[in-house]
């Protein structure tokens, strides 16, 4: 079984699934992470040199790849299940979980990595918030369509791994 973690970006998707994988004894992946070793370049520099389509194009090759693994939690990048078909593969695909945050908490930890980040690193305070909350409305619609939603800010691991491993063995 795969399990894929969607949600906003920098809402803890890869801390959130290296527990996880550890409570159910499943592999953890993370595409982000994948990306940049597989083309050696970080996600950053490689969206300041081609932009936003391409990238979205091969991180899409990646994650149709996820299909070859078996018993692991992936964690997508935040705009994963945003573009092409990504959140009707997923949800074929695996059981898919939604990382929710209210924004004013995701603000306060994206200001802090928002220069790692491709689509806010030029951002001020104020254009970063309008940027986030608009964005996260335009998202949410498909994060909305995972299987289970846990709250991101305080997420219950155990009651996550049950649930999982509930729907599991009710195949």
């Amino acid at each position: 079984m795969r399990i894929y973690l969607v949600g906003y970006m920098a809402s803890g998707k890869s801390v959130l699934g290296k527990f996880l994988a550890e409570r159910l004894q499943y592999g953890f992946v993370d595409i982000d992470y994948i990306f940049e070793e597989q083309y050696k370049v970080s996600i950053l520099d490689f969206f300041n040199k081609y932009g936003e389509p391409p990238f979205r194009k091969m991180e899409q090759e990646i994650l149709h790849k996820t299909t070859q693994l078996i018993d692991t939690v992936i964690a997508t990048g935040g705009g994963t299940p945003c573009f092409f078909n990504n959140m009707d593969f997923i949800n074929q695909s695996g059981i898919s979980v939604y990382l929710h945050w209210e924004v004013k908490p995701l603000l306060d930890r994206l200001y802090k990595i928002r220069k790692k980040r491709p689509l806010l690193s030029q951002l001020d305070p104020g254009q970063l918030e309008k940027f986030v909350v608009e964005h996260m409305q335009q998202r949410s619609f498909f994060y909305r369509q995972a299987n289970y939603t846990v709250e991101g800010m305080n997420p219950d691991v155990e009651k996550l791994a049950g649930w999982i491993r509930e729907r599991v063995m009710t195949g």
